[in-house]
């Protein structure tokens, strides 16, 4: 499961023109699922993302985590950040799982991630055409992925 978490002042989902979810201060996270991914890999992400102490302090040192600040997190589902790019100019996504592996692994993620946040966190719509708008704070973007936990 490969992750890229960006720490944001405004994020929205917007769907066929009409805004499905919007946090303020928080993070978006994209979220790619390959067929070996399993709820071990759900529980590492969740636990490293609300607690990745990636907002400022008082004294403006990256310090606190989405926890710390009663932040909000959007979830999207991006089977694009599963590519493989090894080969040629167009990259592959044999290593994206199906839908009937990746809805229910997503829906596993966005459960996890609100009982660790301790509310629910905002969702785009799996496979659909999604438009993210997002102001990204810092900027900061971290890349995690659940097969590089070393």
């Amino acid at each position: 499961m490969r992750t890229v978490i960006q720490r944001v002042s405004h994020s929205s989902v917007t769907i066929e023109g009409i805004v499905k979810s919007q946090i303020g201060n928080g993070l978006l996270v994209l979220v790619g699922i390959e067929d070996k991914d399993t709820d071990e890999d759900i529980q590492w992400l969740v636990k490293k993302i609300v607690n990745m102490r990636i907002f400022d302090d008082e004294n403006g040192v990256m310090n606190r985590s989405v926890l710390d600040t009663n932040g909000e997190i959007l979830v999207v589902s991006q089977f694009t950040l599963m590519a493989s790019t090894q080969k040629g100019n167009r990259p592959s996504y044999i290593r994206a799982s199906k839908p009937e592996f990746a809805i229910p692994m997503y829906e596993n993620f966005c459960n996890e991630m609100s009982l660790s946040l301790g509310k629910e966190v905002k969702t785009g719509t799996f496979g659909a055409d999604m438009k993210v708008n997002l102001l990204n704070d810092g900027p900061v973007t971290i890349i995690l992925d659940s097969k590089n936990k070393e």
